[in-house]
């Protein structure tokens, strides 16, 4: 961890899901301070006490910071002295976000602007946006507010200095707050059926482990205007499900089909076709360059791009597609399903 020795790393969002990864992941090791910031006091009290009591010698690397990413002052008196940032603050819930499209404009895109106008005025290093696969080919407002997200983020890197840039967009974090495992956790313990939308619709599925390590790719190898995505697996929200009835005593045979809820697609795509035409393949990862043509179009009457992908889209149905085992053995692995099925409990990230 040494490109971290002595660093502060800020973290918006801090108090949700990935903060809490991120923390677990980073607080023993020789980084200097890892910096909460949000808007709610409640989280971050419970945040405090949890990891005084969990990591009592290391838990004054972590500092709280009250604020909010709508707001620019804000995010403005958090910057002094951070040398990163993961930008995680965002409004996710796809429903939600199709009742109230605004407050995902004023969270997810000039909230960005506002961590990236701030976090290049105080010379931060490096930032990165996290994004969503909802962002390519978006049909809800979500992911059209972190589509908006990642261009504010493309068109902040061609003028931010030393502050480089980068955006990395992934699927489904498994068991993350607001997922859909730990809902069907609880219905399988209430005695009643698993709920889902649709059985053949198909999601990328990883881990907040593995959310972290994409991060964390793009922190060391990303280049400034970069998105950044991980080649996950996807299976069907049914295999997703009966997978949870396995490992936790439901009946697969009361599943209970409700219907696609506002805004939901068949399946997701990491990569457009058009991404496809330019991405750069790195192993377990696809590495899309920011567009840094000028805004001189007279030329483009005279000079197009000849080069055109033969290579289809990158989306949750022709990405490899995860068996019932395969399924079930990649959520037995998360800290969360080892909690719940050791009889602790209400573990919360």
């Amino acid at each position: 961890m040494s490109i971290f020795a002595g660093k502060t790393l800020m973290i918006t969002g801090g108090t949700g899901s990935f903060g809490n990864a991120v923390l677990n992941r980073f607080l023993r090791t020789d980084i200097g301070e890892i910096r909460i910031f949000s808007r709610d006091e409640k989280k971050q009290d419970d945040m405090r006490h949890e990891y005084q009591s969990k990591y009592p010698d290391v838990a004054n690397k972590i500092k709280f910071f009250i604020g909010d990413v709508r707001d620019i002052q804000s995010c403005r008196n958090a910057m002094p002295g951070v040398d990163y940032i993961f930008h995680a603050a965002a409004l996710k819930q796809v429903p939600s976000c199709e009742f109230f499209p605004m407050e995902a404009v004023k969270t997810n895109v000039i909230g960005t602007d506002n961590i990236l106008t701030a976090a290049i005025e105080a010379g931060v290093g490096a930032v990165i946006c996290l994004s969503t696969d909802k962002a390519a080919y978006p049909i809800n407002a979500m992911g059209i507010s972190k589509a908006i997200e990642e261009k504010v983020a493309v068109a902040k890197s061609r003028y931010s200095g030393k502050t480089k840039i980068c955006c990395t967009r992934y699927g489904n974090v498994m068991c993350s707050r607001g997922s859909v495992i730990p809902l069907w956790i609880d219905q399988i313990r209430n005695g009643n059926p698993i709920t889902l939308t649709e059985p053949k619709m198909t999601r990328f599925i990883m881990s907040l482990e593995e959310a972290v390590d994409l991060v964390l790719f793009a922190f060391e190898h990303g280049q400034n205007g970069d998105i950044l995505v991980q080649k996950a697996p996807a299976c069907t929200i049914q295999i997703q499900a009966e997978a949870v009835c396995e490992l936790f005593g439901g009946k697969k045979e009361d599943i209970k089909v409700i219907g696609i809820r506002h805004g939901e697609k068949m399946y997701e795509t990491l990569l457009t076709k058009e991404e496809c035409a330019k991405a750069e393949d790195m192993g377990n990862f696809y590495r899309v360059p920011a567009d840094n043509r000028g805004l001189n179009y007279d030329k483009y009457f005279k000079e197009g791009d000849t080069k055109r992908s033969e290579v289809d889209e990158f989306n949750s149905n022709n990405a490899y597609l995860l068996s019932l085992e395969e399924t079930k053995e990649k959520i037995a692995s998360l800290d969360y399903i080892k909690k719940e099925l050791s009889g602790e409990g209400n573990f919360i990230q």
